[in-house]
């Protein structure tokens, strides 16, 4: 017997879920507020020819493929991908990339800003009794997850630095995930340590790794302290925009279960 958890946050309008400027904006329309556009289609009808005096629930939706739970595609973070290829866009990824065995990596100890090193993925591995295959997926739980809508979400939680970020794109991951904003640690940081430290190689470093291995991230994962470590599955198939950077996917986690 299948069991289904959604990981997936709710696209919102009025919410810290981005940076200002950035969020989605979201007009609601009611059956009440379309009588007349219903109506248009049918000349000589009127309000009440319509079972209910109904028309139809929309919605008018202002957004990026940024906006809410989605995929990321190789060609967000760089024009070319895997030393020189061209880099693929959201409907050029791997189907298969996207509904694999999955395993979670709890790092919600890790205090607001911290990179993530290839130590610290295998330190968690150790402790879960788990080795990487290839095409698994890898999600991260850090602390900004139960923060999603809260005005302090974009700058909570660890982010995943470029090491270890190529650590498990060389053992074969292909598609990893966060339940932060960003696959990398929170801007206000990493332009702190640039201030710091004038190295621009910090700067998206997690991202930029797809550079040297293409791969994807999902981006705003929402619920994954539900998760056990491993023993799941997780499907993320993005919408198919063309030629895009990235597509919103309603991610879920897909556990088999003993119908005993």
């Amino acid at each position: 017997m299948r069991k289904f958890v959604d990981i997936s946050v709710p696209l919102r309008a009025g919410i810290a879920s981005d940076p200002p400027g950035l969020e989605p904006e979201i007009d609601y329309f009611t059956h009440e507020d379309t009588v007349d556009r219903m109506l248009a289609f049918f000349p000589g009808a009127t309000k009440d020819d319509l079972p209910d005096g109904e028309g139809w629930a929309i919605e008018q939706v202002r957004m990026s493929t940024h906006n809410g739970t989605h995929l990321d595609a190789p060609y967000h973070y760089a024009s070319t991908m895997s030393r020189g290829q061209r880099a693929i866009t959201i409907d050029e990824v791997p189907l298969e990339w996207c509904l694999q065995p999955a395993v979670k990596l709890d790092f919600r100890h890790f205090e607001n800003g911290y990179v993530v090193t290839p130590e610290d993925i295998d330190a968690e591995l150790d402790r879960i009794g788990h080795r990487l295959s290839p095409l698994e997926i890898v999600v991260v739980n850090t602390s900004a997850g139960v923060r999603y809508g809260e005005d302090d979400y974009v700058t909570t939680g660890c982010g995943v630095g470029r090491d270890a970020t190529l650590h498990l794109l060389e053992q074969g991951v292909r598609l990893t995930g966060t339940d932060a904003w960003s696959w990398d640690a929170p801007f206000v940081y990493t332009a702190q340590r640039y201030a710091r430290e004038h190295d621009g190689s910090v700067i998206w470093e997690g991202h930029k790794a797809g550079r040297e291995i293409g791969y994807c991230h999902i981006e705003k994962l929402h619920n994954l302290e539900a998760l056990p470590s491993t023993g799941f599955q997780i499907s993320c198939f993005p919408v198919k925009v063309h030629a895009a950077s990235a597509g919103w996917t309603r991610a879920v986690a897909i556990f088999e279960e003993d119908d005993a």
